[in-house]
């Protein structure tokens, strides 16, 4: 390709800014439409293996996300009836040296407000809230992108529209009409726990180290890492349940994550009855075999893209995968767009299929019960630290071809 232009984005979320900054770094001019008024604290926790750290590094953010992040020690899989010891996956030194990159630990609005700041900071990039991409359409010289919203004009043109815009996305409902995102029955229960709590002193005692850790139980699993520089602990649960809302966030009744978790050590039932307002955000994904790419001028990335389930903790490091690969696709030299669109989006679904993959597995030994829970648990224990690191080399360790 190698010519620069224009780029539109729809939605100033990690992929959308991610994606701004790495387009800006290689000679485009980018314009960020926000569909929200306000950039609003959202969601919780997230974990940033190092394939999403090394790309953050070349976007020069890297340093001031040490200052919010945590780097934990190792990821650590127990019980939840016993607390008994599974599985050990080390991090800390050993994932900078083995993977080229550190293994962080973040708030979500953290992350966002290092990138929105970082955009703000380059003359090429410009975002605007409360204007909603509604459609893209190949023109003459690019695509022609209608929006609605005040503070922009109703249509203009540009070279490649980027549809940055989450699990309901406006854009794919034009690039994938059949990929609609699905329920798949399972809700992700969230709260941040003050580390200087009673609360807190109990997690610090469950998690030393400032670790990663698991709970596994068959019918739900709890997650708990530190963020906000280590003030606060993520606690996260993923259970069965039946809520289809569009939005995450929605306060719920803990009832029912009471009851997923029934036999769990009581240090855990009483964290999760006195932890401070959980949210319950229903687990939704989109079939990542759908096409992410039409005309040759539109892409989706992130969710938009292909939504998958927390198993796998990399939602938000594919996103960014996403974006600075289809950044180095725009800006290679030979070719038309189209065909860098179509080369990206084969390269990718090679990669985002392989994630899903792990993700499915991780959930179905997680929430193992019976014969086959007390075969992993044999399984898990006799893996060596060393051994479940290099089971992860192709996903930590991958760096894109530049």
């Amino acid at each position: 390709m190698g010519e620069t232009g224009k780029i539109i984005i729809s939605g100033a979320g990690i992929a959308g800014l991610a994606a701004a900054l790495a387009f800006a770094a290689r000679g485009f001019s980018v314009e960020v439409l926000e569909r929200a008024e306000a950039f609003a604290e959202v969601g919780a926790g997230l974990q940033l293996s190092p394939n999403a750290t090394h790309l953050l590094d070349q976007l020069g953010l890297l340093p001031q996300l040490r200052t919010v992040a945590v780097a934990p020690e190792a990821v650590i899989l127990r019980t939840a009836t016993t607390l008994a010891k599974l599985a050990h996956v080390p991090l800390g030194e050993f994932a900078q040296q083995r993977w080229g990159a550190p293994y962080l630990v973040a708030h979500r609005a953290d992350l966002q407000n290092i990138l929105v700041k970082a955009a703000h900071a380059v003359d090429a990039i410009s975002i605007t809230t409360g204007v909603e991409v509604v459609c893209a359409k190949p023109s003459t010289t690019g695509v022609s992108v209608s929006s609605r919203g005040a503070a922009k004009p109703h249509d203009q043109n540009c070279h490649l529209v980027i549809g940055a815009d989450g699990v309901w996305s406006t854009l794919r409902s034009q690039v994938a009409p059949n990929a609609e995102a699905r329920f798949g029955g399972k809700l992700a229960w969230r709260t941040l726990v003050p580390a200087e709590s009673p609360g807190g002193r109990t997690l610090a005692t469950l998690n030393a180290d400032n670790n990663v850790t698991a709970f596994l139980h068959p019918h739900a699993h709890l997650i708990v890492y530190p963020v906000r520089g280590g003030a606060a602990f993520n606690l996260v649960a993923l259970s069965s349940g039946n809520s289809q809302a569009r939005e995450w966030g929605g306060e719920s009744d803990i009832a029912n994550l009471l009851k997923a978790l029934e036999k769990a050590d009581p240090k855990l039932i009483q964290l999760v009855r006195e932890a401070p307002r959980w949210t319950v955000w229903p687990v939704h994904s989109v079939n990542p075999r759908a096409t992410w790419t039409r005309d040759g001028r539109i892409a989706l990335i992130g969710d938009a893209a292909h939504a998958m389930t927390p198993y796998a903790a990399q939602g938000a490091a594919m996103a960014i995968e996403d974006a600075v690969t289809l950044s180095y696709a725009a800006s290679t030299p030979g070719g038309s767009m189209a065909e860098a669109l179509q080369r990206w989006e084969l390269d990718r679904r090679h990669r985002i299929m392989r994630v899903a993959r792990r993700g499915a597995l991780n959930r179905t030994a997680w929430h193992a019960s019976g014969p086959v829970g007390v075969v992993r648990d044999i399984f898990l224990k006799i893996q060596s630290p060393e051994r479940l690191a290099g089971n992860l080399d192709w996903l930590y360790g991958w760096v894109p071809a530049a």
